[in-house]
């Protein structure tokens, strides 16, 4: 994905990858990815400017990151005399720096004055755009999709929340559409090889050891699947590797006893940080339809989730598609549904009392 963005800043205005998009569910890496494909933009010469969808984020760029970028690159302040404190003689002058691009000069004119300083291009990364489709976000899409009309060396990668993205990218209002056509890119599991070698790696440049049968372990702990379905959850392999390292940290080796310690503590954080947080998102009649799953060990057959919801077909299959939309569930066969992220079956098992009464 990161070499595709980079052919994309090489091929110039027009590349498909210069508005890209990462969804994925909370902790598979999207904030990440943002950061990844900043530190390349930097090292073709672009200049980087990261924001979040929080209040008042247009504000921030209009009046303080491109402003300062402008004011770095431009070179040209001026400084004028405001007082005399002092004889001349001992310097008694008083200085204020004269801005020649101050706050509160527009959006467009400041990307357009940027663009034409700087050696690369400028790289706009804005994370959780699921937050809401506000007006800040309309209007800066639409600055963003002028700079691509008018071939201007900019780029945009955005990440979010799958369902929410969806649903703030794919309405109707004209200068958020740009933005359907962008490079759109789902995040999920990591192949289980590769999870070893993302936890083997910095225990071995730390200097420690850890034996087969504890990595083993430790890489199966994170799937989000007990079947063959899946592969490891990013935001668990550092979770599992952390508090595994952590047991015993003066020994040299860890072992499987550190493991199935490290697994226990992951597990329970992984509750507070994520999954909790995934459920809050979701409406009561979802919250219903995954209680309903949960009461199985593993894989729910639709037709049964149907019998204790006691709903139809149809009523079943359009929350199905809610949540498979939103990512919190996978399929797992004809008619067969099982939940995406690892711990989900035992945090609403733990938690079905309140979950049940907010619903």
């Amino acid at each position: 994905m990161i070499d595709e963005f980079e052919i994309g800043l090489e091929d110039g205005p027009g590349a498909p990858a210069r508005a890209t998009v990462y969804t994925g569910l909370r902790g598979v890496g999207k904030t990440v990815m943002l950061n990844e494909v900043a530190d390349a933009a930097l090292e073709q010469g672009w200049i980087t400017i990261p924001e979040t969808l929080t209040p008042g984020f247009l504000d921030r760029l209009i009046n303080e990151h491109l402003p300062t970028r402008l004011q770095k690159l431009d070179g040209t302040a001026k400084r004028r005399m405001t007082g005399v404190t002092a004889p001349l003689s001992l310097g008694g002058l008083t200085w204020e720096t004269v801005e020649t691009h101050p706050a509160g000069v527009g959006l467009r004119t400041q990307i357009e004055q940027l663009a034409g300083l700087v050696q690369g291009g400028i790289l706009f990364t804005l994370d959780e755009i699921h937050k809401a489709r506000t007006p800040d976000l309309v209007i800066f899409c639409a600055e963003i999709q002028h700079a691509f009309r008018e071939e201007l060396p900019v780029a945009f990668v955005g990440a979010g929340l799958p369902k929410a993205v969806d649903e703030a990218l794919t309405s109707a209002d004209s200068p958020l559409t740009f933005l359907r056509r962008a490079d759109r890119h789902l995040l999920g599991s990591v192949d289980l090889e590769d999870v070893k070698t993302a936890l083997q790696g910095p225990i071995e440049q730390g200097g420690r050891r850890i034996s087969e049968e504890a990595l083993q372990l430790a890489a199966e702990a994170t799937k989000a699947r007990n079947d063959d379905g899946g592969g490891g959850y990013p935001f668990l392999i550092q979770l599992v590797g952390y508090h595994a390292w952590n047991q015993h940290r003066e020994v040299e080796e860890i072992t499987v006893a550190d493991v199935r310690r490290g697994i226990s503590i992951a597990r329970r954080k992984l509750g507070s940080l994520v999954l909790g947080p995934a459920v809050d998102d979701l409406s009561p009649v979802d919250k219903t339809f995954m209680l309903a799953m949960a009461q199985d060990d593993g894989p729910s057959k639709m037709r049964d989730l149907m019998e204790r919801m006691q709903v139809d077909k149809n009523y079943a299959s359009q929350y199905q598609g809610r949540l498979l939309k939103a990512g919190v569930i996978v399929k797992a066969g004809s008619g067969v549904v099982d939940f995406a992220l690892p711990g989900m079956r035992e945090y609403l098992r733990d938690h079905a009392a309140s979950i049940a009464n907010l619903s």
